[in-house]
């Protein structure tokens, strides 16, 4: 079994991913570090990935093995589950200014948790996708959440989460132009 866990950078995929496999005894997979060690991907200014030679590549090494895929791109690999992680914007926004990343790029990320970027390409590309809020929980309670879910063979569970009413809790992080 596939399962693929994305999200917005700064959700918790790694984490989670991580402690998923562990719990279900599958080979965790980081698709940042697959796609460099098979040149899939090239550093520009970030990792830039080929999505159709990485849903090749993994396609030929993982079909018949039980993996979870870590990586916000991961809801392109065909998969058997994907998880898409979700997170209060205004955590995400200090999450990856700890991380030091540029004012564009939190914004833009900011922008894509608060828009459903990830779970709308998940949708476009899979047919069972879980999404789970992460906020205020541990990594151990999402989990849990997750075996739950999957143990009571839930395969769909989608829009359960709207941030359009913290808008105004995420303008700090927003590069609304016009400074």
């Amino acid at each position: 079994m596939i399962i693929s866990i994305s999200g917005t950078p700064g959700v918790g995929k790694t984490t989670i991913a991580r402690i998923l496999a562990k719990r279900l005894g599958y080979e965790y997979v980081s698709l940042k570090d697959f796609a460099l060690r098979h040149g899939i991907g090239e550093m520009v200014e970030e990792l830039e990935i080929d999505v159709e030679k990485l849903v090749k590549a993994t396609k030929r090494e993982f079909e018949d093995r039980n993996v979870v895929f870590d990586g916000h791109l991961s809801h392109l690999i065909p998969s058997d589950l994907v998880i898409i992680l979700r997170l209060h914007p205004r955590i995400i926004g200090e999450r990856l200014l700890r991380r030091e990343y540029s004012k564009k790029k939190v914004s833009e990320n900011v922008e894509a948790e608060l828009v459903d970027v990830c779970l709308i390409e998940a949708i476009e590309n899979n047919e069972n996708i879980i999404e789970v809020d992460t906020t205020d929980k541990t990594p151990e309670e999402v989990v849990g959440e997750i075996l739950k879910l999957m143990k009571a063979g839930v395969k769909r569970r989608i829009g359960i989460v709207d941030w359009s009413e913290v808008y105004d809790d995420v303008i700090p992080y927003l590069d609304l132009g016009g400074e």
